[in-house]
Formats: structure tokens, C-alpha cells, sequence
């Protein structure tokens, strides 16, 4: 079987696994579908899919139609090489979700400094001498700052996360601990305290605590009671592993999907439609919106990694080549 000459120890081609394969791609087709449909719905109001299967709203097959196409798009790759093995797809499957998690955790390294020093400026009523009292006013609208600070952030970062190859998680961790020692220092020496500092600290350790769960599902660092996994084979955890990702893990974020997008007034979509922000004070951070959209990025890094996840189980069960070993604690 041939290796890709960047990743060796990964064989590209392997036994056809057809099923296996198209159920994965049939879950990430089908998450883009959904999200896609999302963005109609509350962006463009259309009807959804409820709708057009209650017969409210003939109107409703494009939603139909999206995730036809969705299903059409994951049988296309699956049958265009059927040789691609199990865990060649769950590692370009899993390395999307890590430049997809990269790209997050510069988004909210950037938006919390720049958020942060905006919140100070208004604090101390620097913008309205240096850039005027119209551009004040427009940096007091969680709407405009959402749009033409926030977004261009993003996008931004999004660039950044292809030209690096940190994830951040460490950086994140200490920039954290740097922030609540800032608040301590200017609280007990300098008797200084803005709404901005608390909110910087949860909403970097809401986007550490969220994004980092997907990486940590690679490497297995999430806590697993038994009592009989440490003592089954190879092939037997690859059993248990999948039939757990799919009854468990996908169950589970399908769940907060479906609740948090479903609808305009859905506890995620509601809070990004209106740009919600802080109510701890009059100068806190904009950013409360976005972390409501934790919830649901957790739901799709989660699902996308789960997917990879269920792949290497089953790779597992066939006991084909490529086995990642990882170290497990000694006790359970």
C-alpha cells in the first residue's frame, strides 16, 4: 500500500471500506447542509424545512434540495477512489478540524485584545478627543463593532491559521492566568477595576474550555470510566469506540445543534442576530454574542472530530496498518 512521503506512517490506500466511509462523509456533508440552511433561515428568512414537510411552504425545497446535494457530495468522494483507507481519511478529516480550531483560537486572541483596548478607550473617554464624537458613537453600537471589527478580525484570522501551524491551547492557558493577574494587581494595588477585564478572562477561558475538547478527543485526554476497556484488544475497543461515537458523541451533538440553531429565537442564534452583550457594566466587552456561538462551534469541531474518531475505531476493528499508539493513564 502506498504512504504519502509527508506522512509515512499513514497508509493512503487500503481495502475498501464503502460503508464506513460514506457514513462519515454523509455526517460532514450533511453538517454543512444543516448550517447552510441555518444561515437561509435566519439570514435570509426562508421558510426552513419544518415548513415545507408540514406543507406551510412549498417554498422549502431548496432546503430539501441542499441536503440531497449534501448526501450527492459525500457518495461522489467516497466512489472516487475507493481505496482511500480508513485512516487516511480520518487524518485529512481531523487536520481540517485542527486549522478549523487554529483558525478559532486566533479569532478570539485578537478579538479579545482589540475588544479589550476599545472597552478601555471608552472607559476613559479616549476615542471621542483622538478620532471624533461620531466615531464614538459608533464604537458604543455592539452592531457596527460586530461587523466592522469583529468579522474582519476573523477573517483575518482565518489567514493567519493557514500560515501557522500553533494551536494555541498553551498560549491560550497563559494569556488566561496573565489577564487574572492583571485584574489582581489593579484591583488590590492600583484600586482600578473595569467590567472588560472579568469579561476578557470568561471569554477566553469559555473559547479554551470549548475549542480545545475536539484535540483533546485525538489524543484521548478526556476522562473514561470502566471497567472492562483496559483489558479489550485492538479490534474489541475499535468495536466499542465506534458503536459509543455514534450512540454518544454524535447523538449528543446533533442534539445541541438541532437545539441551538433551531429556529431565529434558538439560545445560539438569538444572541448572534442581536449582537448581545454584557451586562456587567457600561463598558464591558462586545463579545457576549460570540460566546453563545461557542456553544454551537463546540457542537461542529466536536462532530467533525468524532467522525474522524469513528473511522480510526473502525480501521480498529479491521486491525488495518497505521494504529496510532497513545498513552493511557494506568488507572480508570
Amino acid at each position: 500500500m502506498a504512504n504519502d512521503s509527508t506522512h509515512p506512517d499513514i497508509p493512503r490506500h487500503g481495502d475498501p471500506a464503502i460503508l464506513a466511509r460514506l457514513f462519515g462523509w454523509c455526517t460532514l456533508t450533511v453538517l454543512a447542509a444543516f448550517l447552510i440552511n441555518n444561515v437561509l433561515v435566519v439570514g435570509f428568512g426562508y421558510s426552513g424545512t419544518q415548513a415545507f414537510l408540514s406543507g406551510a411552504a412549498p417554498s422549502g425545497w431548496v432546503h430539501v434540495v441542499l441536503y440531497v446535494v449534501a448526501i450527492a457530495v459525500a457518495v461522489a468522494v467516497v466512489l472516487h477512489d475507493r481505496t482511500i483507507s480508513l485512516r487516511w481519511d480520518a487524518h485529512r478529516i481531523h487536520m481540517f478540524n485542527v486549522y478549523l480550531i487554529r483558525a478559532l483560537f486566533w479569532a478570539v486572541f485578537l478579538i479579545g485584545i482589540t475588544d479589550a483596548t476599545i472597552a478601555f478607550m471608552r472607559a476613559e473617554d479616549l476615542i471621542r478627543p483622538l478620532l471624533g464624537s461620531t466615531t464614538a458613537q459608533l464604537f458604543s453600537r455592539p452592531s457596527w463593532i460586530g461587523s466592522w471589527v469583529h468579522i474582519p478580525l476573523i477573517v483575518i484570522a482565518f489567514g493567519i491559521a493557514m500560515v501557522t501551524r500553533t494551536l494555541g491551547f498553551f498560549w491560550l492557558a497563559f494569556l488566561i492566568v496573565i489577564a487574572e493577574l492583571l485584574i489582581v494587581i489593579s484591583r488590590f494595588v492600583f484600586s482600578y477595576e473595569q467590567a472588560l477585564m472579568g469579561d476578557l478572562v470568561r471569554y477566553w477561558y469559555a473559547a479554551l474550555f470549548l475549542f480545545s475538547s475536539a484535540y483533546t478527543l485525538f489524543d484521548e485526554g478526556h476522562v473514561r470510566v470502566d471497567v472492562l476497556y483496559a483489558g479489550f484488544g485492538r479490534t474489541t475497543r475499535g468495536i466499542v469506540n465506534g458503536i459509543g461515537t455514534i450512540l454518544l458523541g454524535m447523538t449528543t451533538t446533533w442534539v445541541v445543534l438541532a437545539v441551538g440553531f433551531g429556529g431565529k429565537q434558538s439560545i445560539i442564534n438569538a444572541p448572534i442576530t442581536s449582537f448581545e452583550i454584557s451586562q456587567a457594566g457600561p463598558f464591558g466587552l462586545y463579545t457576549k454574542y460570540q460566546m453563545a456561538a461557542f456553544i454551537g462551534l463546540f457542537a461542529i469541531t466536536m462532530l467533525i472530530q468524532f467522525v474522524s474518531y469513528f473511522l480510526q475505531a473502525v480501521a480498529d476493528k479491521r486491525d488495518e496498518p497505521g494504529f496510532r499508539e497513545i498513552m493511557q493513564p494506568s488507572a480508570h
